[in-house]
């Protein structure tokens, strides 16, 4: 009776199967990290499909945000930097303690921030898009335009560093594989960062900026359904 009596008063103990709302607000939060990159990627691949003169292999996804249909791209940018900025917080909700537990939630929040700036201020046109636009780099760069390199600048550069250090967490947790993928896919996001950061418009370097903001995507939603995991399994 004492018992029963303790529970009544304290709430129903959650069984082992069962998730305390702390456990369901950070799972919920992590499922952004999940939903982040496939909605990012679909929402320009839509737009690169229709949107006349638009390539993928001459075009980032920046310079969508001119235009007409401008506005579909801003809101990509604000939702998906939205969504990454919650993954962050879940992730710091997740990592109690140990090697990045502080630096790795802070500099994945560093990157959804970067996207929110980089949807706030729109790239300059370039490069023929949208139609109309004359081909090459522009002779001048207006005030948001430079402002959306350095949002975009400063959240690639988060992302890279969010990944060396979840690189060393996985290696102090004994993970080896997940520490070599967090460093492979850091160092090839920078590689393809370098190639755009180059002023180069040359189709291959456009496309491997392309396969390594899709490799980043895909580490981020693995990284967040592996905490995910381990949240619902956690006291």
């Amino acid at each position: 009776m004492a018992t029963l009596m303790a529970e009544t008063e304290a709430g129903r103990a959650p069984s082992p199967t069962e998730c305390t709302p702390a456990q369901r607000l950070t799972r919920s939060l992590l499922g952004y990290g999940l939903v982040a990159g496939p909605f990012y990627v679909m929402v320009v691949l839509a737009q690169a499909f229709l949107r006349p003169g638009f390539d993928l292999i001459r075009h980032d996804a920046s310079l969508l945000s001119n235009g007409d249909f401008g506005w579909v791209q801003v809101v990509n940018f604000l939702l998906t930097g939205a969504m990454v900025i919650a993954c962050a917080v879940g992730l710091r909700r997740a990592l109690t303690g140990g090697r990045g537990a502080t630096w790795a939630p802070i500099l994945l929040g560093i990157y959804g921030v970067g996207l929110v700036g980089a949807g706030l201020f729109i790239a300059d046109p370039m490069t023929g898009f949208p139609v109309g636009t004359p081909a090459g780099r522009p002779t001048t760069v207006t005030t948001h335009g430079i402002l959306h390199i350095v949002f975009a600048a400063a959240g690639f550069i988060g992302l890279i560093a969010c990944c060396m250090v979840m690189a060393r967490r996985f290696a102090a947790e004994n993970r080896p594989r997940w520490a070599a993928a967090s460093i492979a896919t850091g160092v090839i996001f920078l590689a393809g960062f370098f190639g755009l950061a180059s002023g180069s418009s040359e189709p291959v370097l456009v496309l491997f900026f392309w396969v390594a903001l899709v490799l980043a995507w895909t580490w981020l939603a693995a990284v967040a359904l592996h905490h995910y995991r381990r949240a619902a399994s956690s006291s």
